[in-house]
């Protein structure tokens, strides 16, 4: 194990120790005065301070004050997180590998959300490298957790790089067949105030398709194309312009929370979605070699929790750009498979670049 230096001005200790492992905050930073700080519990982003047109620091993600916050007890988000086993929805809570079927927990309507009621969002991963660029947190998922098969260990490592960007990269082992699709579910508001919404941010997505979604949220295996719908960003335009269109693929979504196939055919260095934000000039430019991404509006945010700073998150506060395997792929066989196997090493890679334009 590296020896690793903790980055806080002091380590955050839970409630009950009994109940709790410690959990820390990681801070990171660079030349150019962009900070981003990093907790253990969850390997959620907590802040990312970039600077806007005029210079001041924003802080362009929710969250709360208090690491202890976060803890499921106190709110159930996934504001920053680090998502696991399996990001975005299964079907049912089951799915077959080699004939063998898993039961998942149904905690989403019927189906399994973001890897079950105790995915890795909530546990706690351990810090096993970290300086003033990049914190690396591992967590060791055994077999059966939330029904997934296989022990797993699974790694996430955020770096902050000198021109502004968060690199994000994902790597994970099994000793049994099992899924893996691992994502960030940082809530982007670049106005640096969550009392505004999104809607006039410029949205673009380079992305021909999408995969539509039932009203259960739960896609339908099929791949069609965005052009004559709501669903098109293949050229900017305002989040808020077609949000509420009356069309089913947004009656479906209560708005945008929908995943794009990308037109990027997994190269890293294609620009995959840009977001920006009018008022502060601050725009936000995803790289993935994921074959898709999910955009959520913020939807389900109803001003019931209240976050950094005393601020209420109401609706549409904030868009997640999470990048992933399409929804429900253990059970599509036609796309992209999330199967990962013993000797394998899953990947994934992930780029938020911050920018002022």
């Amino acid at each position: 194990m590296n020896k690793f230096t903790l980055i806080a001005a002091a380590v955050v200790l839970a409630a009950s120790c009994s109940k709790k492992p410690e959990t820390g905050i990681y801070k990171l930073s660079n030349a150019n005065g962009m900070e981003v700080t990093v907790t253990n519990f969850g390997g959620r982003i907590t802040s990312v301070l970039v600077p806007d047109r005029d210079g001041k620091l924003q802080d362009v993600v929710l969250g709360f004050d208090k690491v202890e916050d976060y803890f499921p007890e106190n709110h159930q988000t996934d504001f920053g997180a680090a998502i696991g086993r399996y990001a975005n929805r299964i079907a049912q809570g089951r799915f077959s590998i080699d004939g063998k079927e898993y039961r998942l927990p149904q905690n989403n309507g019927a189906h399994c959300l973001h890897g079950g009621p105790t995915g890795w969002q909530y546990q706690i991963y351990k810090a096993v490298e970290a300086d003033a660029s990049h914190v690396r947190l591992l967590l060791e998922s055994p077999d059966g957790d939330n029904g997934f098969p296989g022990n797993v260990k699974a790694y996430v490592t955020y770096t902050l790089t000198e021109d502004n960007a968060i690199d994000i990269d994902y790597e994970a082992t099994t000793d049994a067949p099992t899924v893996i699709n691992m994502t960030n579910h940082s809530y982007f508001n670049l106005s640096g105030d969550p009392s505004r919404t999104v809607l006039e941010d410029i949205l673009y997505v380079n992305a021909s398709n999408y995969t539509p979604a039932d009203s259960t949220l739960m896609t339908t295996g099929e791949i069609v194309p965005v052009a004559g719908t709501p669903l098109d960003f293949t050229s900017p335009k305002p989040i808020g312009q077609d949000i509420d269109a009356d069309c089913e693929a947004i009656r479906n979504g209560h708005g945008y929370d929908h995943n794009w196939v990308l037109d990027t055919a997994g190269d890293i260095t294609k620009l995959a979605s840009e977001l920006w934000c009018p008022l502060t000039g601050i725009c936000l430019k995803v790289y993935t070699d994921e074959p898709g991404i999910q955009v959520y509006t913020g939807n389900f945010l109803d001003g019931s929790v209240t976050g950094k700073g005393g601020v209420a998150y109401n609706r549409r506060a904030a868009i997640c750009l999470e990048t992933q395997h399409y929804p429900d792929s253990p059970n599509k066989k036609q796309w992209p498979s999330a199967v990962l196997r013993p000797g394998e090493t899953y990947r994934s890679h992930c780029v938020y670049a911050f920018s002022v334009k």
